[in-house]
């Protein structure tokens, strides 16, 4: 697999397990950094070492935006529960297609500068 998430302190950290099960690396914020970082220092975090951002949390996309930044890319789920169990087959559906796509594309500057490639609106049954 092509990516490696960092998942963010709102989300469970057995995504962390979930995640690897299907052959994403993973760790959970709290594994790497300080619990109670800014969003800022985990976007900076995960820039540096090459991960993308899992997150429940709507401020990752928008101060992405706002500073014209190109990376670190931001998986974001929104759902009443955002649970593995619940969410899990939603969120590894979107991961094996992000991966294929990237399979068929070359890297080439302008794929580079766009880098967000998931949000996932999950409806809890």
């Amino acid at each position: 697999m092509s990516v490696q998430l960092v998942v963010d302190m709102n989300l469970p950290v057995e995504w962390v397990t979930e995640l690897a099960g299907h052959g994403w690396p993973a760790v959970h914020w709290s594994t790497v950094g300080n619990p109670s970082a800014e969003d800022s220092v985990i976007i900076a975090w995960a820039l540096a070492n090459g991960y993308v951002v899992f997150t429940h949390d709507m401020d990752f996309g928008t101060m992405l935006a706002l500073t014209h930044a190109t990376g670190p890319s931001v998986l974001q789920v929104r759902g009443q529960s955002v649970l593995p169990e619940d969410i899990g087959p939603v969120v590894i559906a979107a991961l094996r297609q992000y991966d294929a796509t990237q399979a068929q594309v070359s890297w080439s500057s302008s794929i580079r500068r766009n880098r967000a490639f998931g949000y996932c609106h999950c409806r809890n049954r």
